[in-house]
Formats: structure tokens, sequence, C-alpha cells
């Protein structure tokens, strides 16, 4: 989807690494059993931390073994031997895209446009089997649509209550890595967090395209001559702000596994990822 959620590679032991890569492959893999073979190309790193950190809170754990990429079969990849817990994060991912490719076809023009009215039909069938297994990431994706499409139609302005709907549909999808209810309320502030991060990270690199276009964007209705100096003074401190407290919710968790690449992902990576994207020097 959007790929903001990842992690800072150069702080990772390549053990870590592995690992992480291992879940990349073994998230590509489930898409393309579940889902059919083009699903496998709209795999993003903010799906694989959300299958991390669904596997990180369970008990037991198989392992990887050794197999060959269907892409390259030249090439040995690690899988889980048990992408049980897989599940749910690829049927996020295409209910997601799904809503992500109608949303395009509001947005865009021209062969843009005509592009995803043709990834429309493809990708339906994967969203109907994804929305009947998981009915409760079906509904609260089409509440975020609604009440996204209604922020837009009123032109709103606050950008807490345009991210809101983000936010709130990011708290509902990360909660479903736990039944314990006190992991549950820290999962959904986490999620909230980090789906205010991506909303406002979107909105700020989507900025200037928007207003080439003419396309909504809450960042427009204050933004003056100087795009840059806009982004660093007022959205830079709410990236910060929302890294901080997707940070305080993380260290709340319960993880039993793969501690130090999720935390790499929340300390590090958020920021890098921030930085690199809004153009700014490297502060880690």
């Amino acid at each position: 989807m959007f790929g903001y959620v990842k992690a800072h590679k150069p702080e990772l032991k390549i053990k870590e690494y592995e690992t992480y890569k291992a879940v990349y492959c073994s998230l590509c893999k489930k898409l393309g059993k579940s889902y059919g073979v083009l699903s496998r190309f709209t795999l993003s790193y903010d799906f694989t931390f959300l299958a991390m950190l669904n596997m990180s809170l369970r008990d037991g754990c198989d392992g990887f073994v050794q197999g060959r990429c269907a892409f390259n079969p030249i090439k040995k990849c690690n899988y889980c031997k048990d992408d049980t817990a897989l599940d749910m994060p690829s049927a996020a991912a295409m209910i997601m895209l799904y809503y992500k490719i109608l949303d395009n076809i509001s947005d865009e023009r021209g062969f843009k446009k005509i592009g995803y009215w043709f990834l429309k039909p493809i990708f339906a069938r994967a969203h109907k089997k994804a929305a009947k297994q998981y009915p409760d990431i079906e509904s609260c994706v089409l509440e975020y649509i609604k009440a996204q499409n209604t922020l837009e139609k009123n032109n709103c302005t606050s950008i807490d209550q345009a991210a809101d709907p983000t936010a709130k549909v990011m708290e509902q999808i990360l909660s479903l890595c736990s039944d314990d209810p006190t992991q549950k309320r820290v999962l959904a502030r986490l999620g909230y967090c980090l789906g205010r991060y991506i909303y406002l990270l979107d909105a700020a690199v989507d900025l200037p395209d928007d207003i080439k276009k003419g396309n909504y964007n809450v960042l427009k209705t204050k933004v003056g001559d100087d795009i840059n100096q806009y982004i660093k003074i007022t959205v830079t401190p709410q990236l910060y702000f929302s890294v901080n407290e997707a940070a305080r919710a993380f260290e709340l968790l319960d993880i039993k596994r793969y501690k130090h690449i999720l935390g790499n992902i929340i300390y590090l990576g958020l920021e890098e990822t921030f930085l690199k994207e809004l153009n700014n020097e490297k502060s880690l």
C-alpha cells in the first residue's frame, strides 16, 4: 500500500534482517496461495510489520524452511513453516488494496484511471474472499471509507479530523493481533498512532501533486507559497508526536519474539522513512 512502516536495515543484525526478509517472503507466498499470483505484486512493508506483530504475540514458533522463490527460481528464500498467523494480515492487505483501487479510480484521470479500472475486476474476487473470511476487517474498512469520503466532501480543514478515519481503521486491524483485552487496548493505541502517521506522511508526500491536480488534501487549506517550510513547521512535529506515542504503546506489549526487529521499525524505521520521504536531512 504505502510502505511507510519498515525497518531501518543498517541497525539490524544479519540474522534479524534474514528473519525480517523471511516474514516478507512468507507473506508474499501466502498472498499468492490465497489470492492469486498478481496479489504478490501488491505486498508492502506495512503489512510485513502487521504480520510480524501478529506472529510476535503468539505462543510457539515453528521456525522457517528454505524454498524457491516463484519469481526467481535460482534464489532460495526462507519461509514460515506454519503460515496460519499470516491469514489475517494477507486478508487485510487485499481488502485495503481493493478500496485503494476504487479510490484511485475516483481520483485519477486519463490512462491511470483506465489502468485502475482494469485492475478492479482482477482483485474483486480476492477482495470478496478476504471479506468473507474476515468480515470485521471489511466492516471497519467500509466505515473508514465512508468517514473519509464525508470529510473530503465537506473539505475538512482539521488535520486531526482528517487523519482520524485512517487512524481508527489501523486501530481496529492491529487490535486483532491478540485476544487478551489488555493487549488489545495497547494494540489499538499503537494502531491509531501508526494510522495517523501513515495519513499525515502520505498527505505530505502527495501535497505537490494534489495542488496541481486539484485533489483534496487537508494540508492544502493552510499551505502558503513555501510547501517545504510548511511541512517542516506544521507536519514534521505531528509526525514525531505520532511516532513517539506509537513507541509508548509498543513498550507496553507482551512481545514474545522479534522484539528487536519490531523495535527497530518503531524507534528507527518510522523516523528514517518520513525524513527520507520529505527530503529532510537524516538525523538518527
